[in-house]
């Protein structure tokens, strides 16, 4: 038996690169897989490879990033297989420009995939699990752009980051109610990484991401919510926002006061990026 057998997964941008991945490894373990893209002819290649690999999927074409889309995307698994316990935000693009440079409709095209689709996609499939009571796993996609950022993506990494906050506050709203929520943030070489090198394409091939993704929906996870799982190249880590234990000023504080206390080392946490390239791998992801 599956880790996932008998669940419906819904899956946005699974017509190529890691959302077909995905859907295809949630598949093999016992998944009905509801399969989204924009292109029709991406969809059904995956729907179809799915099927002749002996499992479950239905189609649902369309732009995500309107209520309507959200809603059609969970009628079409209610109406082929009667429920839905995992949604996977994958769908992405990307608009690169450093500020200076960017018209905005490359910024508006961001912010309708990667936000404004996970607000149309979620709200009607949260509503969903928590009028059934039956629970739920809801899994969005970050970026290291959102955490660390990256040159000319001030749109992408804006969005990222506004993830991870979407994602904190629905893993409160959802906790009483049994749905879990998570962010992954996935470092594997899509088109996305086309300009990235021949090494990187080597060591992040995009099917090491998709066993961290099962974990996370799993009865594998627990009951872990809330978290932001950075995976790829053979690596998984949580990251997360911390709050330095700060500095205490006198009565009275001066700006003075505040650039000696940062000088000693007192406001800031030290520099880590090191590490961290290290761990991971490059700064793209």
């Amino acid at each position: 038996m599956g880790l996932i057998e008998g669940k419906v997964a819904i899956i946005t941008g699974a017509g190529a690169g890691l959302g077909r991945s995905y859907a295809q490894a949630l598949a093999r373990e016992g998944a009905s897989v509801v399969v989204n893209d924009f292109s029709a002819e991406a969809a059904e290649a995956t729907v179809r490879q799915i099927v002749e690999d002996g499992g479950k999927a239905a189609l649902n074409v369309g732009d995500v990033g309107d209520i309507a889309g959200g809603e059609s995307l969970l009628k079409a698994a209610l109406d082929r297989f009667g429920k839905v316990d995992i949604l996977v935000n994958n769908a992405g693009i990307l608009r690169d420009s450093s500020l200076i440079k960017m018209e905005e409709a490359q910024w508006d095209a961001i912010m309708h995939v990667h936000l404004k689709a996970l607000y149309a996609v979620t709200k009607p499939v949260f509503s969903w699990m928590k009028d059934n009571g039956a629970g739920g796993v809801i899994v969005n996609t970050t970026s290291t752009a959102g955490i660390r950022g990256n040159f000319g993506q001030t749109n992408y990494g804006a969005a990222k980051c506004g993830v991870i906050g979407f994602s904190t506050s629905l893993a409160i709203e959802g906790r009483k109610y049994g749905i879990r929520v998570w962010n992954i943030g996935p470092a594997a070489a899509t088109a996305l990484t086309a300009h990235m090198p021949e090494a990187y394409q080597r060591q992040f091939h995009i099917d090491r991401v998709a066993p961290t993704l099962l974990y996370m929906v799993s009865d594998l996870s627990g009951d872990h919510t809330g978290k932001t799982l950075l995976a790829g190249g053979g690596w998984v880590g949580e990251c997360r926002f911390e709050v330095h234990e700060g500095y205490v000023p006198g009565e009275t504080i001066t700006p003075q006061e505040i650039a000696r206390a940062a000088a000693d080392g007192k406001i800031f946490f030290p520099d880590r990026a090191d590490k961290w390239v290290t761990a991971y791998g490059p700064q793209q992801g």
